[in-house]
């Protein structure tokens, strides 16, 4: 996916469906596609970030909550690796606005959606 694609993407970013997709499918998704939706929402949020990185992020965040995507997310074991894909492009795209900060936040949520923090010490 282009950053194209993305920008295209963000005008269809919706926050409260973020939340709901991960309320719904966070153990199906896992531990590794939460974790770089949180890290990427919380850098959505930084005002530092720029209005150009923005617009990735949420164009990343309105794949991960859009219904028809290349795998559908209700098939058992490939459902989310599309999401990962296009999460992992983002996060290439602003990596360099990715602070520690945005990282402790996700991992925190993680502590307590999942349980006790596994791989500590992975990056976005």
């Amino acid at each position: 996916m282009d950053s194209r694609q993305l920008e295209h993407l963000a005008a269809r970013f919706d926050e409260d469906s973020v939340w709901g997709k991960i309320a719904r499918y966070a153990r199906r998704a896992g531990h590794e596609v939460v974790r770089k939706v949180l890290v990427l929402y919380y850098c959505l949020q930084d005002p530092d970030t720029p209005r150009w990185a923005r617009r990735v992020i949420m164009g990343a965040l309105a794949y991960f909550v859009i219904p028809i995507d290349a795998v559908p997310d209700v098939t058992p074991m490939a459902g989310f690796t599309d999401d990962l894909g296009v999460l992992v492009a983002a996060l290439a795209m602003v990596v360099s606005h990715i602070k520690p900060e945005h990282q402790s936040m996700a991992d925190r949520r993680l502590v307590r959606w999942f349980g006790a923090a596994r791989d500590a010490g992975t990056h976005a």
